[in-house]
């Protein structure tokens, strides 16, 4: 068990670039991350890593042994699952990701009836905003919203979701109600945009006669937590693009109402997205199977 710990270890550092980083993923010291490496390499006879005061890089047989060791772990994760299925039992921990909204909504209050039902299961759940990186960050699943572009994961898409451009009637009061997206712009008005690196939600993809366009947006206010947008736009200070079962509850009290309805952003899917080398983990499709028809099923009530 200890040479495949090395292994695992081996895999996360190549994967995040960071013997602390790695450590940390593994819930251990730095000092312990270092060790596994070094006692890999002693079994090996070679340098899988160069390192220097600032950086960390695989070397080229630190490379060639990667994608055997992924290979390793998962061959171990079939067969551990195997066993699973064979007393009907599974097994083991998953690593879940979802955007705060997602997260907060649907997946977090159904943990505890999945986890009744499975209960050698454990869930590890991320919640962020921000892009998540699948194979960086060593998660099994990830709930997304919006159109993936990583052709390295399984998608199963689980459904539509309609977007609105919304505000308090506070702001409307005071500066109006633009009819589309070039009113948008042209009256200056106040966006609350969804912001982190690499982020596009400062582009709106709204429709309009000739279809689809990108209106490039800014105003007084980012954050990289939607559920702050929210809250801003709740206080009168701007416009927010939101997904509807995020604010629908607002919307039925009037405390955020439809703005520019002659352009509606495009609508949106929610999907769960799976790295392909681990779809024979059989927890995994027992945890998109419980979720994907709750998810749908709320979604269809807002």
């Amino acid at each position: 068990m200890a040479y495949i710990n090395n292994i695992k270890m081996f895999v996360r550092v190549f994967e995040l670039g960071s013997m602390s980083a790695a450590a940390r993923d593994q819930r251990c010291s730095p000092a312990l991350a270092s060790s596994r490496i070094a006692d890999l390499e002693s079994h090996l006879g070679t340098r899988l890593f160069n390192r220097t005061t600032r950086a960390l890089q695989p070397t080229e047989n630190g490379r060639l042994f990667y994608d055997g060791a992924c290979r390793v772990l998962d061959a171990v994760a079939e067969a551990e699952a195997t066993i699973a299925d064979a007393v009907e039992s599974p097994r083991g921990t998953l690593f879940i990701g979802a955007g705060l909204g997602t997260g907060r909504r649907f997946i977090a209050p159904a943990l505890p009836e999945f986890k009744a039902l499975y209960p050698n299961i454990d869930i590890r759940l991320r919640l962020s905003d921000r892009a998540i990186d699948v194979i960086k960050e060593g998660l099994d699943m990830v709930f997304h919203l919006g159109l993936p572009e990583d052709s390295n994961l399984k998608i199963r898409v689980i459904a539509d979701c309609p977007r609105l451009l919304c505000a308090a009637p506070s702001y409307i009061e005071n500066h109006g109600n633009p009819a589309d997206g070039a009113a948008l712009l042209a009256e200056n008005h106040a966006c609350l945009v969804l912001r982190f690196p690499g982020s596009k939600e400062f582009q709106w993809t709204l429709m309009t006669t000739e279809g689809p366009r990108r209106y490039s947006v800014s105003g007084p206010f980012e954050s990289d937590d939607g559920d702050v947008l929210t809250a801003w736009a709740l206080e009168g200070h701007g416009i927010v693009l939101k997904p509807v079962f995020e604010v629908a509850k607002h919307l039925e009290t009037g405390r955020l109402v439809s703005v520019a309805e002659q352009a509606r952003p495009v609508a949106t899917q929610l999907a769960c997205l799976t790295p392909h080398r681990k779809m024979k983990d059989s927890k995994i499709g027992l945890f998109a199977d419980f979720m994907a028809p709750r998810i749908k099923a709320a979604l269809e009530t807002v």
